[in-house]
C-alpha cells in the first residue's frame, strides 16, 4: 500500500456522544482544545443523534412513565440500538459512561483514569430521567455536581474538555496542565501578566525578580495558602512536605484525627 492510499493513524482517544439535541454541540466543539484536539487527528468526536434510531412517526426518543407521574423518559430502544451502531473500540476495550446526578462525582483523579479506556461513551437523559433498563449497559455512572440541569448536554461538553486537554500532543503546553488546580490535590497558585501596575494593584515583587527558584516557592507557598483558605478539605488526603506541614499547623491546620 502506498502512503497516498494508507488510511489516517487511529485516534488516541474517541467519544461517542449520544444525544436528541445534536446542535448543542455544534458551536462548542468548533472551539478551543475541543477544536484542536480534532484537527489533529488525535481524538475523534462522535454525536451520534438518537432520532436516527427510532422507528415511529414521529421520531420519538422519550416518552411517560410507566405508573404515571411529571416529566418524560429517554426510551431504551434508540439508546442501545445507538450503542449497537458503534464501530468496534479503540483498544479493545468501552467505557459507556451514564452522566447522573446518582453518580460518582468527577474529579481531576477519575478524568485521568478514564483515559486509560480509550473509547469512551457518553449517555445521558433529558428532563425526567431515562428507562432505569439503559443501566444495564452503562460500565460507569459519573455525576459533575450536585445541581440540576435540564439534560446531560453540558455535563457531556464538560467532561469531553476534561478528557481531551489531558491526551499528548493536545495542548501545547503540557506543564501548563499538570500544573493546574486539582492535579495535585491542592489548588493552583495566582498568576500575574503585563503591565505591572494597574490602578494602584502591583504585581508582587518576587514575581518580577527573574529568580526562577523563588517564584516557584512563591507559587507553592500561595497555592497552598489558597487551599486552606478556599479548599481545606482537599488537604487531608494531600501528599504534603515535612516543611508545608510545619507551616500549615502553625496556621492552625491539622488533619482530621491528628492534633494540631
Amino acid at each position: 500500500m502506498d502512503a497516498e492510499t494508507q488510511s489516517p493513524p487511529e485516534p488516541q482517544l474517541r467519544i461517542s456522544i449520544l444525544t436528541g439535541f445534536p446542535r448543542m454541540f455544534e458551536g462548542p466543539l468548533e472551539e478551543g482544545m475541543l477544536r484542536v484536539a480534532q484537527s489533529t487527528g488525535k481524538v475523534e468526536i462522535r454525536i451520534v443523534f438518537l432520532r436516527d434510531f427510532t422507528d415511529d412517526l414521529h421520531r420519538s426518543i422519550d416518552d411517560h412513565p410507566y405508573g404515571g407521574g411529571p416529566g418524560m423518559i429517554l426510551k431504551i430502544e434508540p439508546v442501545v440500538k445507538a450503542l449497537e451502531s458503534l464501530p468496534p473500540p479503540l483498544g479493545g476495550s468501552r467505557e459507556v459512561i451514564l452522566l447522573s446526578p446518582q453518580g460518582e462525582t468527577l474529579d481531576q483523579k477519575m478524568v485521568r483514569g478514564l483515559l486509560e479506556s480509550r473509547d469512551i461513551v457518553l449517555v445521558f437523559g433529558r428532563y425526567k430521567g431515562i428507562d432505569e433498563r439503559v443501566r444495564s449497559f452503562i460500565t460507569k455512572e459519573i455525576s459533575i455536581g450536585d445541581y440540576i440541569l435540564s439534560g446531560g448536554e453540558p455535563a457531556a461538553l464538560v467532561l469531553a474538555d476534561a478528557l481531551v486537554r489531558l491526551v499528548p500532543g493536545v495542548l501545547g503546553d503540557i506543564e501548563s496542565a499538570e500544573g493546574d488546580s486539582f492535579e495535585h490535590d491542592r489548588l493552583d497558585s495566582g498568576y500575574y501578566t503585563r503591565p505591572e501596575e494597574f490602578r494602584g494593584l502591583t504585581v508582587p515583587e518576587v514575581y518580577l525578580s527573574g529568580h526562577h527558584k523563588k517564584i516557584e516557592e512563591a507559587r507553592q507557598r500561595d497555592g497552598l495558602e489558597r487551599t486552606l483558605e478556599k479548599r481545606p478539605d482537599l488537604l487531608e488526603t494531600a501528599e504534603l512536605s515535612d516543611e508545608e506541614i510545619r507551616w500549615l499547623k502553625s496556621q492552625g491546620w491539622s488533619r482530621p484525627g491528628q492534633e494540631g
